[in-house]
């Protein structure tokens, strides 16, 4: 189930909502232009089971997403804990940075923590298993697979060369709470 801590862009230490709810966490975060759903996890998806099978077994869900927004290519990440470049590819999305392009993942195994800084506020939002998130371009943000990452995600591309994350510049991503 995710969970949704809403923050002052100053106030990393004083949440000014936590939800739960999800029709909550929906409205909250449509309110602010992100869009999230749910879809039923398929059993045996988790880290280390191949790409290929994880885009099979999702085939469908897949085609719908890409058709809807438009998307040329999807792809499939496994991240586990035994992972030697865990620490490398963690460190890789902790700063605030923007696409050109709209970031959509779907945690079809394990766990993120997606943070967004939309105007005077930070809203992080953990994703489970069967959780989509879809960031729209531009939408300053970071990732944070946490210390020891075991997910699965499957993640849609309109480049099928796939996005650069272009850096804000903002440091204040270093004071909000991380996926630990």
């Amino acid at each position: 189930m995710p969970v949704l801590t809403i923050f002052a862009d100053d106030g990393p230490d004083r949440p000014l909502a936590v939800h739960t709810d999800v029709d909550l966490i929906t409205t909250s975060l449509r309110d602010v232009g992100i869009r999230c759903a749910h879809w039923p996890v398929i059993p045996g998806v988790a880290p280390g089971v191949p790409a290929a099978t994880v885009l099979s077994l999702y085939a469908d869900c897949i085609a719908d997403i890409s058709t809807v927004g438009g998307y040329a290519s999807a792809d499939a990440v496994s991240i586990a804990p035994y992972d030697p470049d865990r620490a490398k590819k963690r460190n890789t999305f902790l700063s605030e940075h923007t696409h050109a392009e709209d970031e959509v993942r779907f945690f079809a195994a394990g766990c993120g923590l997606f943070s967004l800084h939309i105007g005077s506020r930070v809203y992080q939002l953990v994703c489970h298993a069967g959780d989509l998130i879809a960031i729209p371009a531009g939408t300053p943000h970071w990732f944070d697979m946490g210390s020891d990452p075991a997910f699965v995600a499957v993640r849609w591309f309109t480049n099928p060369a796939g996005w650069i994350g272009v850096p804000t510049g903002w440091s204040g991503c270093d004071r909000f709470p991380r996926l630990d």
